[in-house]
């Protein structure tokens, strides 16, 4: 089991996504998103919401399947391989550090509307004192950030609502005259520059490992977070044009406003909306700071654990339960990053989330093709592929449109980030991939290992609470034959007497008569294709489960030709509850509506297993 706490809910989950998207995407970009394409600033908004809805459905599928810290890093590890998740884990964690960074600088940068003198090294001293200040709650507790979190989204939302309901009546409906600058690839151009403002919807994954129940919360968090705060920005940015109008522009050398939120509400509502609308901004660089060091500081904690980062980055305080070297180490970087260029970095930001995302696409293609049959999400991306193809496509083409820095700072990052791979990773790690399965099974099914199989039935287990009863652990030691001809009932008979007799300190043949004494008696048959023979045997304490799959089927009697699932138990009078328990065990497994096609599909013995020991059922601990 995890060290980690499991202490974020529904709530918490909304407001970790909402607050790391509402931040400057929204308090200061629709001034330079005006200057780019006019009022169709509107449209570019809920254009680059359509843009990253194939992403959130993706990664709520892997979240869903593999709830783990570390979110796009592990998903891209288990998927693509540690090459390729060394570079997403760098990548998410640069560019969640980078954005979080920016949004502490936003704080500093909107005191300068209570203090005008403010100097940038004053700006950037207030970022540092925050970022301290939500490293100390981060080091605390994880459900300490969460609950702060939910009150600063909670407020700012309520805010928003204000700016809208109080804006709407002073919007000039002349200010839509022009709606449009230039042509279709300007708005999908400002829709790429935009992009960045949806870059938190997905935070969550990072911080999945900490989530109760996960595979209902996590989808349903993000999907909320998505269309409120969409409907928010798509509203907002309407009242900000629609008041404005071009005074959201301004002379050389700034050419447009970088408070334009707080701009409008100085017009419908005075000072008074001005610093209303400000203490808003300073809730969403606060939200967005404290969800981008929770989430960003849980990158280097899962690359420690696979060894693709040094031990010290997964370290859990045993007090407070939180990743406290790295917390410490991402608030570090945070601080160096304050003092940096700020215009680089956000195009780096963009440039990697984007990078980012076509990976995560990739990564469901990749695990839904591999076969790999333990690989079970509680919610599957709808219009599978062919959103994550397009998805794929469409981010390609904005990350070569926004220039050739991009480029460079992507080709720099997959050199440097596949380096480390080689020179430190390469060496220390050896999780297998989905990826690897994939090449495999195209190769030779017999090549296939068990790995990734065996560490996603452990986070299954996790995810759905699973805790072991005495069931699952005969179940993990239990003979399972996988017959592959077509046999009779006497030749099965005798071949799991062979087998069990050796558990049951019986002789073969004593087994063997009894098989077919209990068989004589009633079948023990159940449907077409699935029989559980089970006998009672002299003696104290003895139980055992044999499991056996004959694709070609087991001629049980004229009605039933064709056994393909047969469980075998064995127990003595004294284990008779446990008996009927194991029998009401298998019943319910066995009901499911996709138990048979797994049977039969199951590529080798222990996947046999992992069929019973995930199958729903009630356990008696």
């Amino acid at each position: 089991m995890s060290g980690l706490k499991k202490e974020l809910g529904l709530l918490s989950i909304f407001s970790i996504a909402a607050g790391a998207m509402i931040s400057s995407g929204l308090f200061i970009l629709p001034g330079l998103a005006y200057f780019k394409s006019g009022p169709a600033v509107i449209v570019a908004y809920l254009l680059a919401g359509i843009l990253v809805l194939p992403s959130m459905f993706s990664k709520a599928e892997l979240a869903t399947a593999m709830p783990k810290s570390g979110g796009a890093y592990f998903f891209v590890n288990r998927s693509m391989g540690a090459g390729f998740g060394t570079i997403a884990g760098i990548s998410a964690w640069f560019s969640l550090a980078f954005k979080s960074a920016f949004a502490l600088v936003g704080i500093g940068a909107f005191a300068s509307i209570i203090y005008p003198e403010i100097t940038i090294f004053q700006i950037k001293m207030i970022a540092v004192v925050f970022c301290i200040f939500f490293t100390i709650i981060n080091l605390r507790s994880t459900k300490h950030a969460g609950s702060l979190q939910v009150f600063m989204v909670m407020s700012l939302l309520a805010l928003l609502l204000y700016y809208v309901v109080k804006g709407i009546p002073h919007v000039d409906n002349h200010h839509f005259d022009v709606f449009m600058k230039g042509n279709l690839k300007t708005i999908f151009m400002t829709s790429g520059l935009i992009f960045v403002s949806y870059g938190g919807l997905t935070k969550i994954a990072s911080v999945a490992e900490e989530v109760k129940n996960p595979s209902r919360n996590i989808p349903l968090g993000m999907m909320l977070a998505f269309v409120i705060v969409t409907i928010a920005y798509v509203l907002v940015v309407f009242v900000t044009v629609g008041v404005l109008g071009d005074k959201l522009l301004m002379p050389a050398p700034k050419y447009y406003s970088l408070t334009p939120i707080s701009d409008g509400a100085a017009i419908f509502a005075g000072n008074t909306g001005m610093y209303v609308l400000s203490i808003a901004a300073l809730l969403a660089f606060f939200s967005t700071a404290n969800a981008g060091i929770m989430a960003a500081s849980r990158n280097p904690m899962a690359m420690s654990k696979d060894n693709l980062l040094p031990s010290f980055f997964g370290k859990v305080n045993k007090k407070f339960k939180t990743p406290v070297n790295a917390i410490l180490f991402t608030s570090s970087f945070m601080i160096l990053v304050i003092f940096l260029p700020l215009e680089t970095l956000v195009k780096t930001a963009s440039t990697m989330m984007l990078l980012l995302y076509i990976f995560i696409n990739i990564s469901v293609i990749i695990m839904r093709e591999s076969g790999i049959q333990n690989y079970r999400p509680k919610f599957k991306s709808p219009l599978y592929p062919w959103l994550q193809i397009i998805a794929v496509l469409a981010y390609i083409f904005l990350i070569i449109e926004m220039g050739s820095l991009p480029l460079i700072m992507t080709a720099v990052f997959i050199i440097a980030g596949l380096l480390w791979y080689w020179f430190y990773g390469s060496i220390r790690s050896n999780k297998e991939s989905a990826l690897l399965q994939l090449v495999k099974r195209i190769k030779a099914k017999d090549l296939v290992t068990t790995s990734l199989e065996t560490e996603l039935k452990e986070i299954i287990r996790e995810r759905d609470g699973i805790r072991k009863d005495r069931f699952d652990e005969l179940i993990e030691t239990a003979v399972i034959l996988d017959i592959d001809k077509a046999i009779s009932k006497e030749d099965f008979f005798q071949m799991i007497a062979d087998k069990v007799c050796v558990n049951i300190n019986k002789s073969s043949k004593y087994f063997y008569k009894k098989l077919l004494e209990r068989e004589a008696e009633s079948s023990t048959v159940l449907t077409e294709s699935l029989a559980i023979p089970h006998i009672i045997i002299e003696g104290e304490k003895k139980f055992n489960i044999l499991l056996a799959r004959c694709r070609e089927g087991i001629n049980f009697n004229e009605e039933a030709q064709k056994v393909n699932t047969v469980f075998v138990i064995t127990g003595t009078r004294d284990e008779r509850n446990f008996h009927l328990q194991s029998l009401a065990a298998i019943a319910q497994i066995v009901q499911n509506s996709n138990f048979e096609k797994k049977w039969l599909k199951a590529k080798n013995i222990e996947a046999l297993r992992d069929i019973v020991l995930l199958g729903d059922r009630r356990r008696k601990i």
